[in-house]
């Protein structure tokens, strides 16, 4: 049985969620805690490692049961290639899932491509699923963009890459509209 695991990379709870602050959103950190807890919890009872910086995330994770990985990065992108890099002898391959998914339900049910599978966002931009061989050398490009850059890199290497475009998935909360209502198509 090939052996997978879920990286779910998640910031301080007191800072993350920055777009969402910068709009007056109330009660920001409980909402990215309930949203990260809502995550590991879909993604269970498979294996889970949540990518973190601080004590509280770590205490987090290891409340819901599963392990951390301190990155001692300053950047998502650092922190997540630590710990490919670091937990590659363990997995075959890896599935980063953000902590911030609206409707995260099933993902303990995906299976990833042999190549690289990927979630867009709703806009068709960002990076909500990434799913990749260990031991691949990818590099990871999180941030504006991602989806586009993530495909690159994917050619880059010479790794198929499987799209998956009519997702639950495909919705995060990134700023107040996207608290509400449902998604325009499922």
């Amino acid at each position: 049985m090939e052996r997978t695991t879920f990286l779910v990379p998640l910031r301080r709870f007191d800072t993350a969620k920055v777009r969402l602050r910068a709009q007056g959103a109330a009660d920001v950190s409980t909402l990215a805690r309930a949203l990260a807890s809502a995550v590991i919890v879909a993604c269970t009872p498979r294996s889970v490692v949540v990518v973190c910086e601080s004590d509280d995330v770590e205490e987090f994770a290891r409340a819901h049961g599963v392990m951390a990985w301190r990155s001692g990065a300053d950047n998502l992108n650092a922190a997540l290639q630590g710990a490919t890099e670091g937990l590659e002898d363990r997995y075959d391959r890896f599935v980063v899932v953000p902590g911030d998914l609206r409707y995260p339900e099933g993902l303990s049910n995906f299976e990833p491509s042999s190549g690289v599978t990927l979630v867009a966002d709703h806009r068709g931009l960002g990076t909500n699923l990434l799913g990749l061989p260990a031991r691949s050398g990818f590099r990871f490009a999180f941030g504006p963009d991602s989806a586009r850059r993530h495909r690159a890199e994917a050619a880059r290497l010479g790794l198929p890459v499987v799209e998956v475009a009519d997702s639950p998935w495909r919705f995060d909360v990134d700023g107040i509209e996207d608290l509400h209502g449902a998604p325009d198509s499922m």
